[in-house]
Formats: structure tokens, C-alpha cells, sequence
């Protein structure tokens, strides 16, 4: 899978000192912020995944997000391996995919709660659950309408505007 980024940056002189507070013995210890634009497109059919503070072995960590956060990510790496996708394919879906993950719950001792909302339109197959619909295993998907592209080589040079030559 091949892509393009476009990126755009502004540097601020004296701007970590004006707007950042050290979190540590130097002014270079700060938590960097950014701002992101409108990203598109934006997806309304969320299928989300909850995990709480218990490990896989059922030992109980008090209020650890962490563990949670884990959890929900391992249940819906399991889930929607099922669908036809290997563990490790999934995993690296959830990296690049434009999941939200959100803690909830920590107020509710001793467990804390963390979910991940996944896109299900991303997905070329209805990925929610249905009933006695359970996916029995890998299945091959052929796209004959997709364009095959080929690479010569050459790429067309583009010049700085902005900078000195």
C-alpha cells in the first residue's frame, strides 16, 4: 500500500517557553501539542470494543487504564480476526485506521474501564455483529475492478517555491 503526505509546519521561536510547562528538571522536558486539521472522511457507524482492568490470567489491577486499554484492543483484535484476518493483519489495521480510544470508569473501584471504536465502513464486509451470522473463517476476497498500477520509475521532481537555489 503506497500513499502521499503533504505536510505543513510553523515554528514558533520561544514558543515552548511561552506555551509549554516543564514537566522536568530542564526547559527541553515538555509534552509536545498540535493541532490537527478536519479529517475526512468522517465516519458515523462506530462498532466498539470494551476491556477492564483484569488480565488474561484474571488477576484484578486496581484501576490500571493500561490493562484496560490492553484488553480492549486484544478483544477486538480477536473479534475481528474472525472476519477473515489474521491476528497479526488486524493488529496492524488498528495502527493505521482511524480508531478512537477512550478511558471511562475510573471512579468505579477497583476496576477501570477503556474502549476502542473502531470504523466499521472501512471494512469491505458488514463487520457487526448479527444474528446466527458468526463468521466460520478466513474467506478470500476478489476485487477485479481495482486498477493495477505500475511503477516505471520516474517520478516527476518537485521544486520548493520557497527555497533558495
Amino acid at each position: 500500500m503506497s500513499g502521499f503526505l503533504e505536510l505543513k509546519c510553523e515554528i514558533i521561536r520561544g514558543g515552548m517557553k511561552e506555551y509549554l510547562t516543564p514537566m522536568g528538571p530542564t526547559p527541553l522536558h515538555v509534552n509536545p501539542i498540535f493541532e490537527i486539521g478536519p479529517v475526512e472522511p468522517r465516519f458515523s457507524e462506530w462498532l466498539v470494543f470494551e476491556g477492564i482492568s483484569v488480565d488474561e490470567s484474571g488477576r484484578q489491577h486496581y484501576l490500571d487504564a493500561s490493562v484496560a486499554y490492553k484488553r480492549a484492543v486484544l478483544n477486538a483484535i480477536d473479534y475481528i480476526s474472525k472476519f477473515g484476518y489474521s491476528k497479526e493483519q488486524v493488529y496492524l489495521l488498528l495502527s493505521c485506521i482511524p480508531c478512537e480510544g477512550r478511558i471511562f470508569g475510573i471512579v468505579d473501584a477497583p476496576n477501570a474501564v477503556a474502549t476502542l471504536a473502531i470504523p466499521t465502513t472501512i471494512f469491505d464486509q458488514d463487520i457487526r455483529p448479527k444474528n446466527n451470522k458468526v463468521p466460520v473463517g478466513p474467506r478470500l476476497v476478489r476485487k477485479p475492478d481495482v486498477f493495477k498500477c505500475t511503477y516505471d520509475g520516474n517520478l516527476p521532481i518537485t521544486r520548493n517555491p520557497s527555497a533558495t537555489s
